[in-house]
């Protein structure tokens, strides 16, 4: 057997074909422009390379999706639309290995992980189908002179643009995709350019369903060059971003040009509060994997892991022998709990907060190095846990993606709110404790738009979630998000 073909009987057919272009109108597209490599962050090899979307190919394909909006998309009723997110769902269900492997070979994440993902990645995609039928406006009375009838319709707002991170886009692209096909809504997206394979194949498997030609398009590339053009777009009606606050900014300065709705799910630096009545057997693993899952790569991630003063040798130490039996290494392995960063560029960023770490005086107690031997030339990094850290060094305040946590003393309550709430970001947080009037002090008293107990990092499509302060704003999941894909509109009927 030849090497390639040997290769192709490995690797999934959207990962050997040289020729990807962007998913434009039903069909693939290929772009006159130049091309990008993508990465395998396990080995540092390309992978494949995609097409660098332009300005133009984002105006294709917004006008694709105009066309679709206004044309035979329109004319789906809510059951039609149901039926086809029932139908795209039993083909994520059929497809679930190989889209499995897209995502380990792209983004590092290992496939015991995406394997354990399955189930929500359906109960979103049933939910957002159970969706289809449910908005509803109302009739309304009024107090108006003579025969007057008055209600409210809810309509899809149009064509929404879709950027989304490199940290898990086959699960973040259902947010938008999954949303926009229950209400009637079209989408552009514009999947990082370092992790674009599993949205490119998902495209085709809306086709597959009989979703019409150009409801969902895919144009790939830079963030700086197509992602800024489909969010500054005069007929995109909606952005829905997830992404670091930085380009956030960006994005709601480009809205102006249209008063474009938005929905930002942005930077985190969350707090994970742990109480010496805690139950150290549950709360160490949860608290280490809330910040090593997915290696760190995950915006809610609870970085800065408070502990009571009392109890905190014991829970560093135990943290710590727990991280050491942390199986680090090939995604492709079924006992990996721990894959590789995503870019040489994401290893060089975390390395360099290891060694800010360091300088600011806060205490490596394991980890911190890049892994060498038969992992030398991927992109990986030992999960790493700092102590003695105090809440004003830049490894407690700034957000570094990775597998990096900072343990962080307190005393009391009040002293933990205050630490935990001292920062730009409100994505996340957490408690644990046995005792109800601490927790119920602090659900009440962290600043952001999730609260566990007991827990970390637990969500669920129908519930949702979302930021508070420069982590962002718009709900993601629950009926509010159906509802950041609608506008409202009065209806005033005179019976005379």
């Amino acid at each position: 057997m030849s090497e390639q073909t040997a290769l192709q009987t490995a690797y999934p057919a959207i990962v050997t074909r040289g020729d990807l272009g962007h998913f434009i109108d039903g069909g693939w597209h290929v772009s006159d422009g130049e091309r990008l490599d993508t990465w395998n962050p396990a080995t540092g090899e390309v992978l494949t390379t995609l097409a660098r979307g332009t300005s133009a190919d984002v105006d294709r394909a917004v006008a694709s999706s105009r066309r679709a909006f206004e044309g035979p998309w329109s004319r789906f009723t809510p059951y039609q639309r149901q039926m086809a997110l029932h139908r795209l769902h039993d083909l994520v269900d059929a497809h679930w290995e190989e889209l499995c492997l897209i995502e380990s070979l792209d983004v590092g994440v290992p496939l015991a992980r995406m394997h354990a993902t399955k189930d929500w990645t359906l109960r979103l995609i049933a939910y957002f189908a159970s969706q289809a039928t449910a908005g509803a406006g109302e009739t309304l009375p009024n107090s108006m002179p003579g025969n007057f009838t008055t209600m409210t319709l809810k309509a899809p707002v149009g064509v929404v643009g879709g950027i989304i991170p490199w940290n898990g886009p086959l699960m973040s692209e259902w947010w938008i995709v999954a949303a926009a096909l229950a209400t009637g809504c079209t989408a552009v997206m514009k999947p990082a350019e370092d992790a674009s394979l599993s949205v490119l194949r998902t495209a085709e498997l809306v086709m597959e369903a009989g979703v019409p030609a150009g409801v969902v398009n895919v144009v790939t590339g830079l963030g700086r060059e197509a992602g800024a053009a489909l969010a500054a777009h005069p007929d995109v009606d909606r952005i829905a971003f997830t992404g670091s606050t930085e380009t956030g900014r960006e994005i709601i300065r480009a809205s102006a040009v249209n008063m474009k709705r938005l929905q930002l799910e942005l930077g985190g630096k969350s707090p994970d509060i742990v109480f010496a009545d805690a139950d150290l057997d549950v709360a160490v693993p949860g608290a280490a994997m809330g910040v090593f899952a997915n290696s760190g790569q995950v915006c809610f991630a609870g970085t800065r892991v408070f502990v009571q003063r009392s109890i905190q040798d014991e829970f560093v130490a135990r943290m710590a022998e727990f991280t050491r039996q942390i199986r680090v290494g090939d995604p492709l392995d079924l006992d990996t709990q721990l894959g590789p960063l995503i870019s040489d560029k994401q290893l060089e960023r975390v390395m360099g907060y290891v060694d800010i770490g360091g300088r600011e005086g806060a205490e490596l107690v394991v980890g911190g190095r890049r892994m060498g031997g038969a992992h030398a030339n991927g992109f990986f990094v030992e999960p790493t846990i700092f102590s003695q850290v105090s809440n004003d060094m830049r490894i407690a305040r700034e957000e570094i993606f990775g597998p990096v946590i900072s343990v962080i003393p307190f005393d009391t309550a009040e002293d933990a709110l205050r630490l935990a709430n001292d920062t730009v970001y409100g994505l996340g947080g957490a408690v644990w404790s046995r005792d109800v009037g601490t927790v119920n002090t602090m659900v009440r008293g962290i600043q952001a738009g999730m609260v566990w107990v007991n827990c970390y990092g637990i969500t669920d499509p129908s519930i949702g979630f979302g930021g508070y302060k420069q982590s962002g704003y718009g709900w993601k999941g629950g009926p509010q998000h159906i509802e950041g894909f609608l506008y409202q509109k009065a209806v005033y009927i005179n019976g005379d």
